[in-house]
């Protein structure tokens, strides 16, 4: 596959390698930010992960069905628990042929939606819910436990060898939490298998693609992104920031919305709705915003910036800093969402719209508004039709 990849562990790679696995939890202060809708593209609505690290599936699956509203196709509810399903299945099978030297958990890529749609298909949500557990919500703390403590068994190999029951065992157990995966059913009266249903929605799923922009690996190639949530290598393009950026005005100019893999683990990344990057540095900011800061130490200037009340300054992302807080893992692959319009603030200042999948009880009903310097600095990657990409950086990466 050349022209897919991850996301969400954090949960986007998570954030294709997204690389992303974020519990829901936790609310922020009221701030006194004031958004202007810009641009906004037709989505399906908010879904919540709750207490389960699958951000992964439901980032790639809201883009999967914004893309049908793209196409003119109905509205599309997608199961995210049959793609969790099929993917710790596989995931299994890799941790024990690899002697258990490899990772597994709850966390994904982009990349891991994409392979299961074109090889396993997809069925609609509500022929698999994946509440098979007694639960309104999703809560797979147990799950995940029995889970890996099972592969850690298989893979220490007890008997020597492997038994011929292992596998069967393992998926037993998912499916006593999320349900059987169907292997027909009915839509609208007409019978599919999974990848009947999956071919029918028309998706051209040869047309998506991974992107990213890091220095320790040449721009114009691809490369798999190293964390450990991109457990099947998926390979991402790698373009300069401002092309990279470039591609965000664009995608949603020409109404594709972004799989969007993050770094959400920032003190400017609220569970309110709020995701910036201020400046903390005084010797940064413009004379007057420094006037109000000179006198205060370093941490009481920043305890009143994070209170975030409202705009302020925001750091100027240049390549190298991307660089080094993914040398330092300071920028990790945390949650995978779906950018799908751009708005701005009451100073003029730009933000992306992201569609969360944390429920809709935040400030914006599930929406989150990601500053321009916090997508710049903090994305792992994103997933976008080709066609969303300027033609002239297309070209410049083959497609």
């Amino acid at each position: 596959m050349k022209k897919t990849i991850l996301t969400c562990a954090l949960c986007a790679l998570g954030t294709m390698a997204g690389l992303h696995a974020q519990d829901h939890t936790e609310a922020a202060p009221v701030d006194s930010f004031a958004f202007t809708t810009v641009k906004a593209l037709p989505v399906t609505p908010v879904k919540d992960q709750a207490s389960s690290g699958t951000c992964w599936s439901f980032s790639t699956l809201a883009m999967f069905e914004s893309e049908l509203l793209r196409l003119g196709k109905p509205a599309t509810d997608l199961s995210e628990m049959f793609v969790v399903h099929h993917c710790y299945s596989d995931k299994a099978d890799n941790f024990v042929r690899l002697y258990g030297e490899a990772n597994f958990a709850a966390g994904g890529s982009f990349y891991d939606v994409w392979y299961v749609l074109k090889h396993y298909g997809i069925v609609p949500d509500s022929l698999m819910a994946g509440l098979n557990y007694g639960e309104e919500r999703h809560r797979h703390a147990e799950m995940d436990a029995i889970l890996r403590g099972y592969v850690d068994a298989v893979a220490k190999k007890p008997n020597r060898r492997l038994s011929t029951a292992w596998k069967r065992g393992f998926d037993g157990v998912l499916d006593a939490y999320l349900g059987a995966c169907p292997d027909t059913f009915t839509v609208d009266g007409k019978q599919y298998t999974p990848l009947t249903y999956m071919q029918s929605l028309g998706l051209p799923m040869d047309d998506y693609v991974s992107l990213t922009s890091f220095t320790h690996h040449p721009f114009y190639t691809q490369f798999a992104i190293e964390v450990p949530d991109n457990w099947r290598n998926a390979q991402s393009y790698n373009l300069p920031l401002d092309e990279f950026m470039q591609v965000f005005d664009n995608a949603i100019e020409q109404g594709y919305t972004i799989a969007w893999g993050a770094d959400v683990s920032e003190k400017g990344f609220t569970r309110n709705g709020i995701a910036v990057m201020p400046e903390t540095k005084v010797a940064n900011l413009p004379g007057s915003d420094q006037a109000k800061w000179l006198g205060l130490s370093q941490k009481e200037m920043e305890e009143k910036i994070y209170r975030l009340e409202g705009p302020q300054p925001e750091v100027k992302v240049t390549q190298e800093a991307r660089q080094e807080g993914y040398d330092r893992q300071e920028t990790t692959d945390d949650h995978g969402m779906l950018i799908y319009g751009i708005a701005r603030d009451q100073n003029g200042t730009k933000y992306y719209m992201v569609k969360n999948s944390w429920g809709t009880e935040n400030k914006y009903k599930g929406t989150w508004y990601a500053s321009e310097s916090f997508v710049a600095l903090k994305t792992m990657n994103i997933l976008v039709h080709k066609d969303a990409i300027p033609k002239d950086i297309r070209k410049k990466l083959g497609i």
